[in-house]
């Protein structure tokens, strides 16, 4: 059965494209063919979505020349080697410009697919197929792509939109637990920066996410990627307001990196927006009550609200240093005023961090 729940429209002018939301979307051919511009496809994918999902969405573009780069599965490999290795597939299979990509998988996958789809022959065509909560809801929308560096995550990349995002929430079912989990700590953070109502809705039915129930989970994602390509829309570089998107990752990403890549990305996520509402508290910025809010609910939801306890303070200041929203080395962070009302702050009482850093117990200098 096919059934999309929503079309909705990341508004960029000519360069839109739209998000469909349903099921059964995968195996539907009528979903591909307006943003296929050739007769060349490459799927890449991984080794563990390989045998759920590649023959279905092979069958789907009969008629089509498709070939398939199967990589290995984990955040460890997505790495220059990688992006270099979908490359070498291009070329030994002679897909020229009019070729298509399609990324088949969670964030990884998405981020790496992207890249080269921007960097082959000066760019050719891509449609994002997100396999997880978190790429259904974050990643595969809004154009970064990029792999990490051994000194930070996603340092080397470029914006580049797809022509079309293909959510399947067929695909959820097939989730670890903890991948799922991961994906729901991003969903909490459009609910933190931009929406109060979601938020609270969020809080009320904790159990039925847990369980994954369908109508849920059609909600979240759809509430998800409204926000998300609201946010996108106003600000594609982010220049500006974009950048709350970001709302724990500058924490987040060095714990990733210094821990190479212990906690998942939406693991690291929880425990960045947990920090980050600490030090907004000690700022005096947000009320103690809405702070509380936030760090129960990733609770509520089995997600980390705690750094390792292996990192010194200085260290962790310095990983995050190479964040991307450092500018003339300033570091910027975003911060919280209110449930729905976050804020980039390139100016902050540094001894607050310090105290937040404290706070957090892992994460003192020698």
């Amino acid at each position: 059965m096919f059934c999309v729940t929503a079309e909705l429209l990341v508004d960029l002018g000519v360069r839109s494209y739209p998000i469909h939301v349903g099921v059964g979307l995968l195996s539907d051919p009528r979903r591909f063919a307006p943003f296929i511009g050739g007769s060349q496809v490459c799927i890449v994918t991984n080794e563990t979505i390989a045998p759920l999902y590649l023959d279905i969405v092979k069958n789907a573009l009969d008629g089509y020349a498709v070939d398939a780069c199967v990589l290995p599965d984990g955040e460890e490999h997505k790495t220059l080697d990688t992006y270099g290795r979908v490359l070498d597939h291009l070329v030994a299979h002679r897909h020229n410009r009019s070729t298509t990509l399609i990324a088949l998988g969670g964030g990884v996958i998405g981020d790496i697919t992207g890249f080269v789809a921007a960097t082959y022959q000066r760019g050719v065509g891509l449609i994002q197929i997100p396999t997880t909560l978190l790429a259904l809801v974050d990643s595969s929308v809004g154009g970064k792509t990029a792999v990490n560096h051994p000194q930070g995550k996603n340092l080397i990349g470029a914006f580049y939109h797809p022509r079309l995002v293909l959510a399947d929430l067929d695909t959820l079912g097939s989730l670890p637990s903890r991948e799922y989990l991961a994906g729901v700590a991003e969903v909490i953070k459009y609910g933190v920066i931009r929406d109060l109502r979601f938020f609270g809705w969020l809080e009320r039915n904790v159990d039925l996410l847990l369980r994954r129930d369908a109508t849920a989970l059609d909600h979240v994602v759809r509430t998800s990627c409204s926000i998300k390509a609201a946010v996108v829309a106003a600000d594609e570089r982010e220049d500006g307001v974009r950048a709350i998107l970001n709302l724990g990752h500058t924490f987040g990403h060095a714990i990733e990196t210094l821990t190479r890549y212990e906690y998942l990305h939406g693991e690291a996520v929880a425990i960045g927006m947990v920090m980050a509402t600490d030090l907004s508290m000690r700022l005096g910025l947000l009320d103690r009550v809405d702070g509380r809010r936030i760090k129960a609910l990733i609770s509520a939801f089995g997600l980390p609200v705690a750094p390792p306890r292996n990192i010194a303070a200085q260290t962790m200041r310095a990983a995050m240093g190479m964040d991307k929203k450092v500018i003339n080395g300033r570091l910027r962070l975003v911060l919280v005023r209110a449930l729905g009302d976050a804020f980039v702050a390139d100016q902050f009482d540094s001894i607050a961090l310090d105290c937040t850093f404290a706070a957090h117990g892992a994460l003192c200098d020698d």
